[in-house]
């Protein structure tokens, strides 16, 4: 009895054997257009490496930039902690951060890009007819970036080597006028904000002066001595005050159960039960005559007081900005650009010649594939159908 034999399976060797195959036919096809192969990527990489001599070249300058270190420096702090609660309170303001972004904002703004456009005439050299058009050339030539190293570079594309030097030097030293007007640091803002209340303390300081020369000093006033008693309570009021900016400010960045916040408010809450200690023990004048020059002699200390506190912090945010030298430090400044950076000639004749032999290597297989098709009844049926299609396309197109 005879078994019959399994069938065999075509094997993988098969298969390699037509892919093989099928590449050799590829590199034979291409071997037999190595002429055309050769010729025509280099006649492409020439005539494109031609062209690209009649672009215009175009030179990059380059300058670096290191905005200032937003951090207050140990004097300045030991100085805050020598100016008692309301320093300490207020200082807190200053925790402010400016991270390069804003710096690379404010140099990508209108006003410094309307003030280089203005210097150098950029409209005319971009032929631009309206301003915004000039601001968008320009914002098209120029990179402003920051890297890891915390310096900001710019870079600046330019048809005149000189003028692209200039422009990117500019860039820097309007950015210098700009923060003259703006408090961009941590400690222009401290002065700043210092010197709006010192403005403020010093107005209310004026009137309550001015009230308590018109109330009069007589005898018995001069009896009671009222700078002795009224001090305390015009330095635990600036106090309480003092300690109500530092909560404010806190609020904003601080829940109600964090720690130093609950701190804070028992220290004002203590503040605030000495103060009543204080008024109780205050001058007693039973017979009313001279309640209304303490009431206001106390008003007047209470500003007095205030406006000194101002008055030293502010000193100290000048004294820090002062500290702080050139606001912006420059790294390297741009200098006149020895070569072009565009058009890279090279490299424009290699890409137009590796995608013209690309273009030719596709051509050529196309034509192979559609000469083989030829050979097949089905193939040529096809083909048949397709030109016909192809050419009733182009009758209807062309009726």
């Amino acid at each position: 009895m005879t078994h019959p034999l399994p069938q065999e399976q075509p094997s993988s060797d098969s298969s390699d054997e037509e892919s093989s195959v099928s590449l050799v036919d590829i590199l034979l096809v291409l071997l037999d257009h190595k002429r055309l192969l050769t010729l025509v990527p280099l006649a492409v990489g020439v005539v494109a490496l031609g062209i690209s001599f009649l672009i215009k070249p175009t030179f990059t300058a380059t300058a670096q930039m290191m905005p200032p270190q937003q951090q207050q420096g140990g004097a300045v702090a030991a100085l805050l902690g020598a100016a008692g609660g309301m320093a300490g309170a207020l200082g807190s303001v200053a925790g402010l951060k400016n991270p390069n972004d804003q710096w690379i904002a404010l140099l990508k703004s209108r006003p410094i890009a309307d003030g280089i456009i203005s210097e150098f005439k950029l409209r005319e050299v971009y032929d631009s007819e309206y301003q915004f058009q000039a601001r968008l050339a320009l914002g098209g030539s120029t990179r402003i970036q920051s890297g890891k190293d915390s310096l900001i570079t710019i870079e600046v594309d330019d048809e005149v080597p000189e003028r692209a030097a200039k422009i990117a030097n500019s860039y820097i030293s309007r950015l210098q006028e700009l923060t003259k007007t703006l408090a961009v640091t941590e400690a222009s803002q401290r002065r700043l904000f210092f010197e709006r209340q010192l403005g403020d303390a010093k107005d209310k300081l004026v009137k309550a002066e001015i009230a308590l020369k018109d109330s009069g000093v007589g005898k018995d006033v001069l009896k009671i001595n009222p700078a002795a008693a009224v001090g305390r309570v015009a330095q635990a009021q600036a106090a309480i005050a003092a300690q109500e900016v530092r909560l404010s400010v806190m609020r904003g960045s601080m829940t109600e159960a964090n720690p130093e916040y609950r701190q804070a408010l028992a220290e004002l809450q203590s503040l605030r039960g000495q103060l009543k200690g204080l008024e109780r023990d205050d001058v007693q004048d039973p017979d009313g005559k001279n309640s209304e020059y303490i009431a206001k002699y106390r008003e007047f200390k209470y500003f007095e007081t205030l406006m000194e506190l101002f008055a030293r912090q502010y000193e100290m945010a000048r004294s820090d900005e002062a500290s702080n030298g050139a606001i912006l430090q420059v790294v390297a400044p741009a200098e006149v650009p020895e070569y072009k950076s565009k058009p890279k000639r090279g490299l424009i004749a290699m890409s137009a010649t590796l995608l013209a032999f690309i273009a030719c290597v596709l051509w050529i297989l196309m034509s192979r594939a559609l000469s083989r098709m030829a050979e097949t009844p089905e193939g040529a049926e096809k083909l048949a159908a397709l030109r016909a299609a192809l050419g009733l396309r182009r009758r209807t197109a062309s009726a």
